[in-house]
């Protein structure tokens, strides 16, 4: 047990804050951090928890804004989210599913909850990661992946009943299918009443837990549901039990070694990066999207 990575600390969910009008979200981090840089190359992590919305007949949502230098991650437990861009793309997260968009040289965007979710109403619980680009690749041409649950790596544990799905990187040797400029494990690990699993996550990459469904053990620590654990950079193993089924989001990423200038929408190297975006915003080089 020599091995087993150290917890810096169990946080429990920061107060609640509206995003627009259709997402409401804990903000972990880099806000509940030491400094912006700690859980690098995530820069961001918005949880949406559990949240019933009323039926509406104007979807909810965020109305357009741009983003570059990095990427957004959007992961859906429940409910549903459209979303299109100034490159003309567009598509539906479902349950299950995330949406994995490069901004890279930038983009104008638009989320907003999908139009028939809308209209009934229903439980909402999504998680939003900001995941920052290397230096090298803050200009790359903005994509999207598309990756349902059906796409993802799958590895069944022992009691067949339990699952890791593997978004990005790999565990056991099953990998996940999304593209990343930096190395970066992303797992949903759905476990059953007392099943229990290990990860051997490399010591000096950073990494995080957000229990989304249950209560859980990590490394004997008792965590409760909504509740995100920070590990320490010493060590390797981290032992998961489930004293009830539970759904954890693991993170763990090499760190990026560069400097960190970010503001509002945009992440960069530099502070004149930062301007640099906002006056190719307002000059247009982003694109037109209509509200």
């Amino acid at each position: 047990m020599n091995n087993l990575r150290k917890i810096d600390s169990i946080i429990p969910p920061p107060p609640a804050h509206m995003v627009g009008d259709g997402f409401r979200v804990h903000g972990f981090f880099p806000g509940q951090l030491s400094n912006k840089k700690r859980m690098s190359p995530f820069f961001i992590m918005d949880y949406g928890s559990k949240i019933e919305f009323t039926p509406s007949s104007e979807p909810r949502g965020v109305g357009v804004h741009p983003h570059a230098g990095f990427e957004t991650v959007t992961i859906a437990y429940h409910g549903r989210v459209a979303h299109h861009d100034s490159a003309g793309n567009r598509g539906v997260i479902k349950e299950g599913d995330v949406q994995w968009m490069t901004a890279g040289s930038g983009l104008l965007h638009k989320e907003y909850h999908e139009k028939e979710f809308s209209k009934t109403g229903g439980l909402f619980q999504m998680v939003q990661l900001w995941v920052n680009l290397p230096a090298r690749f803050k200009k790359t041409t903005p994509k999207y992946q598309g990756i349902t649950r059906e796409m993802m790596g799958k590895f069944l544990l022992p009691d067949k009943k339990s699952i890791i799905e593997i978004i990005a990187g790999e565990y056991n040797g099953v990998k996940g299918p999304a593209f990343t400029f930096s190395p970066v494990h992303l797992y949903n690990a759905r476990l059953a009443k007392d099943a229990s699993v290990e990860f051997d996550l490399p010591e000096k990459y950073n990494t995080g837990f957000l229990v989304i469904e249950g209560n859980v053990k990590v490394n004997s620590e008792n965590v409760p549901t909504d509740h995100f654990v920070l590990f320490k950079n010493e060590g390797e193993k981290i032992i998961l039990e489930a004293s009830e089924d539970a759904v954890v989001l693991v993170l763990s990423g090499e760190p990026i070694e560069e400097p960190l200038a970010a503001y509002g929408p945009f992440v960069m190297n530099k502070w004149e990066e930062i301007e640099q975006a906002i006056h190719d915003v307002n000059t247009g080089k982003f694109g037109v999207l209509e509200d």
